[in-house]
């Protein structure tokens, strides 16, 4: 009897651990299991193209029906997994169905954390289609608009909002500086002035007390006692893993589902778990890490894919960090260790496309990681430098040396 695997959820995770189950010969039945109604889709996006109207719902479809049949994966949509039985090896669907497993891919991703001020009309968070149609509507009535958290959706908000022609913008943020999780507090003001130097009002440290309704809209209280109007609000203010589905099983959950090194879930046998929603224990530090960007999940589904078909040959998950946003003609990319009070120099790119490359490395002058503005190529070279971790100076001279032969051929 030919195996069945089984994975829940159906963004960019679970999809591509579908495929690559196909692609590295899995030869049993592939069940990709979605909560919502609608066919997969890309999420990164839903803040930027979709939520502007540049892009629709049918070209962020990540799998067609025709392409699921074509690979032979079996959709099941509309249905959210409510619970997992690891001794009888089957997840119990919301209308009652138990669909059995021999592999079980948990791919469930995160939410975005609620706003803990209500939400009252006009009040959004933004994680799904429905999400980015309903924000995408508001803003075209116009503004004001106040985004609450300056972390990457925030941020891509405020600069989509600004370019759909959206003219009262504030973005909010206890912490000092946007991006404040990610990159040094130098660094981060520089993406802070990025804002205000295309017309968006920023209000970093000082937190929100409560939103409410007003006879003109809305009013967003801050702790200095100030108060926001808006026509329309944001609330960007993190993520949180959807594995409440699983707390009645044998896994050990805890901000995600626990993993070894080879993204085994510990608790069961068979059970895997990719993107946002996992916790697995990186190699390189022993420590439990979880990651919420696409090319982790992306990655971590290929791994996933080949330790089911190749058992016997298991690869250890160890990626390099790295993410990427688009703010307005800003093309930012991160790889590696970037934040805290890591040493840093800056290197300045080729001067038509504006870019630039900011290098850090830890206390023993090992590169740790790169932030670059439009600058692809030097992106690429650093995130390779990452897994290798060489002096500081010998990437420094590198990246350079790449300014020098694009004056050449230039010239």
């Amino acid at each position: 009897m030919s195996p069945t695997a089984v994975v829940v959820g159906s963004s960019v995770g679970g999809v591509r651990t579908a495929q690559a189950l196909r692609t590295a010969g899995y030869e049993g039945e592939v069940v990709l299991v979605g909560e919502e109604h609608t066919l997969p889709y890309d999420k990164p996006p839903l803040s930027k193209a979709l939520l502007s109207g540049a892009a629709t719902a049918e070209s962020v479809t990540l799998l067609t029906e025709r392409a699921a049949a074509e690979a032979g994966i079996r959709l099941v949509l509309g249905r959210a997994a409510t619970r997992l039985d690891v001794v009888e090896r089957c997840v119990e669907l919301a209308d009652g169905e138990h669909l059995a497993y021999d592999h079980l891919v948990i791919a469930t991703g995160a939410r975005a954390r609620p706003s803990p001020w209500g939400r009252p009309a006009g009040v959004h968070v933004l994680r799904t289609l429905r999400d980015a149609t309903e924000l995408g509507r508001d803003l075209r009535r116009g503004g004001p608009l106040v985004v609450i958290g300056a972390g990457f959706v925030g941020a891509e908000v405020a600069a989509t909002a600004r370019a759909m022609g959206v003219e009262d913008i504030t973005v909010v943020d206890p912490a000092p500086v946007p991006l404040s999780r990610v990159l040094s507090p130098d660094v981060a003001e520089l993406f802070g002035r990025l804002h205000t130097e295309r017309g968006v009002v920023t209000r970093f440290g000082r937190g929100v007390t409560g939103i409410e309704t007003t006879a003109a809209g809305l009013s967003v209280h801050l702790d200095d006692g100030t108060a926001l109007p808006a026509a329309t609000v944001v609330v960007g203010i993190g993520a949180v893993p959807n594995d409440e589905w699983l707390r009645s099983s044998r896994l050990q959950v805890d901000d995600g589902v626990l993993c070894d090194e080879y993204c085994r879930a510990l608790g069961a046998q068979g059970v895997y778990a990719v993107g946002d929603v996992t916790r697995w224990r990186h190699p390189r530090n022993g420590r439990p890490t979880r990651l919420e960007h696409w090319t982790n999940a992306v990655e971590q589904a290929s791994c996933v894919a080949h330790n089911i078909t190749q058992p016997d040959r298991p690869r250890t998950y160890e990626p390099v960090k790295y993410v990427w946003s688009d703010q307005y003609d800003w093309k930012i990319q991160i790889t590696g260790s970037t934040g805290g009070d890591l040493t840093h120099v800056t290197v300045q790119g080729p001067e038509e496309a504006g870019a630039f490359a900011v290098l850090y490395c830890d206390v023993k002058g090992r590169f740790a990681g790169a932030v670059t503005v439009n600058w692809p190529r030097a992106l690429v070279r650093c995130r390779r430098a990452v897994s290798t971790a060489p002096p500081l100076e010998e990437v420094r001279r590198t990246v350079q040396a790449m300014v020098r032969r694009t004056a050449e051929a230039v010239g």
